[in-house]
């Protein structure tokens, strides 16, 4: 067994993190009564099993299943901007990360259009300035995902809504969500295509439950800058090539995709890991929700090389590839606008 240890003041870069996976159970409990949220229980230990896995592998669809709770509980400005800080802040005292890429649903926030989706979004800005401004080693964005379930209008809804919140700290799209037999990637070509003329970067969740062919539809039709988990890239020769090629840098989740089901094992892990390596295709080490799956950046990179399926230089190589592959530099973000310009809200959703 390895014993090559990470600084543990090593700085990270997380980029791959979801707002409904990443806040601590304890901060959801206070949100949820907060809000008079009629809960399933009243027992705060059953309600952290509500909403994290803790040691159960629950297989992909009951993972998702647990979202419902966080979003029910995140769908309110004053929810989303606690949310937000609370996370941002928790990720650097925790892990000390210093880029962090946190990325939701604004439309899964607003109570199916009850409230104003530009209220959402800039209390989610609100959340991200408080924790930057408490934090100045610190640099955040946010990403919008599009969802495989909504409509295309509904989806390019939440992309214009990106573009015009570019300024103020959004600095990507994504689409997520499960396998819908209605959903093409052919169908969001022209969506990406105006958000990188805006100048955002794009990712999208593609290699997870679908196979390899999915990660090359995604290429071909979206020419996204990277891959969320994309793992079952290793499937498939031709696709690793593609990814190469292209320069895509893949988000790789390890415990999130023990956890699903989506690989089967440690022996799993390293097959892919290696499969990366050895065809040269780049690739960043993230939680995928670290309050949800009670496991954090350190422990994923700790997991790597604690089964000697990365050395440390790797590992470093990894957080640089990370470092490299961030989109906070692409779009002004929190760092840069400490201006006290106003927030436009109330623009419609």
């Amino acid at each position: 067994m390895s014993r090559q240890r990470l600084d543990p003041r090593t700085p990270l870069s997380e980029l791959h993190v979801h707002l409904g996976a990443a806040v601590t159970p304890a901060i959801m409990w206070g949100i949820a009564h907060a809000q008079g949220i009629r809960l399933p229980t009243k027992d705060y230990w059953a309600f952290r099993d509500l909403i994290t896995v803790g040691r159960r592998r629950r297989g992909f669809q009951a993972y998702l299943d647990l979202f419902h709770w966080t979003e029910l509980i995140q769908s309110s400005p004053i929810a989303v901007e606690r949310s937000v800080y609370e996370v941002i802040g928790g990720a650097y005292r925790r892990n000390d990360v210093t880029r962090l890429e946190l990325r939701f649903n604004p439309m899964k926030r607003n109570r199916g259009g009850e409230q104003d989706l530009d209220h959402i979004i800039a209390a989610a800005v609100r959340g991200m300035d408080r924790a930057v401004l408490e934090y100045p080693q610190v640099r955040a964005g946010l990403i919008f995902c599009l969802d495989r379930g909504f409509t295309p209008a509904l989806n390019e809804i939440i992309a214009a809504k990106a573009i015009a919140w570019r300024s103020r700290g959004v600095v990507g799209i994504d689409i997520a969500g499960p396998m819908d037999d209605a959903f093409r990637f052919s169908d969001y070509t022209q969506v990406y295509a105006e958000c990188r003329r805006a100048g955002l970067g794009l990712t999208v969740h593609a290699g997870e439950t679908g196979g390899a062919d999915e990660v090359r539809q995604a290429l071909e039709a979206l020419e996204p800058d990277r891959i969320g988990h994309g793992v079952r890239s290793a499937e498939d020769p031709t696709v690793l090539a593609m990814l190469r090629e292209r320069g895509t840098v893949l988000e790789v989740c390890p415990s999130s995709n023990l956890n699903t089901g989506v690989l089967a094992n440690v022996g799993e892990i390293r097959r892919v890991i290696r499969a990366l390596i050895d065809h040269g295709v780049r690739f960043a080490v993230s939680t995928d929700g670290p309050e949800m799956l009670r496991s954090y950046l350190r422990d994923e990179l700790g997991l790597l090389m604690r089964n000697e399926i990365l050395s440390l230089d790797e590992v470093r190589h990894v957080i640089e590839a990370a470092e490299e592959a961030t989109f906070l530099d692409r779009a002004p973000v929190v760092e840069r606008s400490r201006s006290r310009a106003p927030i436009r809200v109330g623009v419609g959703s």
